[in-house]
């Protein structure tokens, strides 16, 4: 039971970090891709949008990462042994975007340093959801798992133990796909984030519905990947207890998420675009349970002693008073105090 707790604190923090934390990624993405004659205008508006709470995002990827090293030590040992490249490159992108963001804040204002700092902010927020995706793909299909067997039974063998599982097909096609969603996730948030200019609240409009297209295409081609290099996860995919709902959910949420976004229903757009991510996300955790990482270590298999277990969930429980209600004021604050500065919209 205490097994399953902890498991399910993992599940909300990925969830939380992936709508809060993605939905930043994606800022950066469309800084990149910042164009026409509001491109100022468009990246002005990412920045205060993401500007006053960016970093508290992190709050949940630190706290995954500290609930694996304590509650599930031989799934951290595998992640990290494995999966050492890929991750490394996470962290240094996620170091070089923040540090970009607030240089191009607070460095000088000439455009060459601007262009200098977005630039390296914008690129940085492409690679992290990318790898972010590779990461889950190396887990999802085995290749963790195959590559710590590996490792322990015939030692060290560089390409086949540290790169083949996370740099293929099946994992870069998804981390494609993580990034399309991202993308679609925060040009719908920037759509009710730009209610006091139309124009730009239009220009992604658009560009949420173009991501919201692109996104059933990336999926299709991330599950054709799956079939010669991850043929479980195609499986579980398809033909799981779990599948067939939480497709048919995803399908209702992505509709509605278009249909809202054409009728300019903005918040309840955020609300599906919400409930689509959600739902991708917890599909992979339910088809992949027990496991956590497939083939051979189940959350059981994986876990702590129970006396640590409970030592963990009851500082989660304690913290989460404090952290909850201080994250929701942060927000609060940040939001009210940047509508203030909102011009008034022009009748």
């Amino acid at each position: 039971m205490l097994q399953m707790i902890v498991a399910g604190i993992a599940g909300v923090a990925l969830t939380a970090y992936v709508l809060l934390g993605g939905a930043d990624y994606g800022g950066g993405v469309w800084d990149l891709l910042a164009s026409g004659p509001r491109r100022e205008q468009q990246r002005d508006l990412i920045a205060h949008a993401i500007g006053p709470i960016w970093e508290a995002n992190h709050v949940w990827l630190i706290l995954i990462v500290v609930l694996l090293f304590t509650c599930f030590p031989p799934a951290f040992a595998q992640l990290t042994t494995v999966l050492h490249i890929p991750m490394t490159l996470l962290l240094i992108g996620i170091v070089l975007r923040g540090s970009a963001f607030t240089f191009r804040a607070y460095d000088a204002t000439h455009s060459a340093v601007q262009e200098r700092w977005g630039m390296l902010f914008a690129i940085a927020s492409v690679l992290a959801p990318v790898l972010l995706g590779v990461i889950v793909g190396a887990i999802a299909s085995n290749g963790v798992g195959n590559a710590a067997a590996t490792l322990a039974e015939s030692g060290v063998e560089f390409v086949p133990v540290f790169v083949t599982p996370w740099l293929n097909a099946f994992t870069v096609s998804l981390g494609v796909m993580t990034l399309v969603l991202v993308a679609f996730l925060a040009a719908t948030y920037l759509t009710v984030e730009a209610a006091a200019d139309r124009a730009v609240q239009d220009d992604f409009r658009r560009r949420a519905i173009i991501a919201a297209l692109v996104l059933p295409v990336t999926a299709y081609v991330t599950l054709l990947a799956a079939e010669p290099l991850a043929p479980r996860v195609q499986k579980m995919l398809l033909h799981s207890r779990a599948a067939m709902p939480i497709h048919i959910a995803a399908m209702i949420a992505g509709l509605g998420a278009v249909i809202a976004l054409w009728t300019r229903r903005y918040r309840l757009a955020r609300f599906a675009a919400g409930a689509l991510v959600t739902l991708i996300l917890w599909g992979w955790m339910l088809a992949q349970f027990p496991f956590l990482i497939p083939p051979t270590l189940t959350i059981f298999d994986a876990a702590a002693p129970p006396a640590t277990l409970r030592a963990f969930v009851t500082a989660i429980a304690v913290g989460a008073v404090v952290l909850i209600p201080s994250l929701w004021y942060l927000y609060g604050v940040f939001r009210r105090s940047h509508h203030q500065q909102e011009p008034e919209t022009p009748h």
